[in-house]
């Protein structure tokens, strides 16, 4: 993830900046591209919660995956509104940072909420993260690690 977001800072959902290097070394990363005045970006948004609190917040063993937020969102205000009401403890471009219409145009999104899934180097695993998320639940992860050549010894 360092060759795509290396040199910026992603937020918090209190709004603290977090370096993307650091906070993405060594993990899968799900690009989640999605708008607070989206019915179906505010339903999916409590599945991920979900998915990322068993993997990531509650796990015993935390596993090698981070939530970037891309928002579609109209204001600032809107993205942070959607974020504390009902986004799990991962993380987001900035709504002012320009960035967030080029990863649009990299990752071929004409709708949302859409989870793209990627390697570090930002080689997509799936475009179909939302829909493996909805089909399989958790089991999807071990093939996203798999896939990015990440931690082979992770045990999901």
């Amino acid at each position: 993830m360092v060759d795509i977001l290396g040199g910026r800072h992603l937020l918090t959902r209190k709004g603290a900046a977090v370096e993307a290097e650091v906070a993405l070394q060594n993990k899968v990363v799900a690009l989640y591209f999605a708008a607070a005045r989206c019915g179906p970006s505010r339903d999916f948004t409590q599945l991920l919660c979900d998915f990322y609190t068993a993997l990531v917040a509650e796990a015993r063993r935390p596993a090698p995956f981070e939530v970037v937020f891309v928002s579609a969102d109209d204001s600032s205000q809107e993205m942070l509104n959607f974020m504390r009401e009902l986004h799990g403890t991962w993380l987001a471009l900035p709504f002012h940072d320009p960035y967030r219409h080029e990863l649009r145009k990299r990752y071929n999104v004409t709708a949302i909420p859409k989870l793209v899934i990627v390697k570090q180097n930002g080689e997509v695993i799936t475009n179909k993260g939302r829909k493996q998320i909805r089909e399989r639940g958790l089991a999807c992860f071990q093939d996203w690690v798999e896939a990015a050549d990440i931690f082979q010894n992770f045990c999901g």
